[in-house]
């Protein structure tokens, strides 16, 4: 589960800063080089929706899998970066996933 967990995490952080960066390099200059305003709707909808499933996604990692708050909120000024949530993957995914299975899961109470 913990795996899995974190393989998610990392596929829709990958996936929205994909959505930034789309956002950023192509749609805004078409919008402002090109007169085509309409690319920006439709990226920053879906990019709008992808950042919300990333913050959800830190959310669920912060409950489930017990990440620090420091690395919850490192995750989410990372989303603020076109490359953050790369680097983010990198840096600390990697390390989680390193660790193993170490963490106890909630107990219902």
């Amino acid at each position: 589960m913990f795996r899995n967990a974190l393989k998610t995490f990392g596929f829709i952080g990958n996936v929205e800063a994909i959505s930034y960066l789309l956002l950023v390099c192509i749609a805004m200059p078409l919008k402002y080089a090109a007169g085509m305003p309409q690319m920006v709707s439709w990226v920053g909808m879906i990019h709008g929706v992808l950042f919300v499933a990333y913050v959800a996604a830190t959310v669920v990692m912060l409950i489930l899998r017990k990440i620090t708050i420091l690395q919850g909120l490192m995750a989410l000024i990372a989303s603020l970066l076109p490359f953050g949530p790369f680097i983010f993957d990198r840096k600390v995914l990697k390390k989680a996933e390193a660790r193993g299975n170490n963490t106890t899961p909630i107990k219902a109470t």
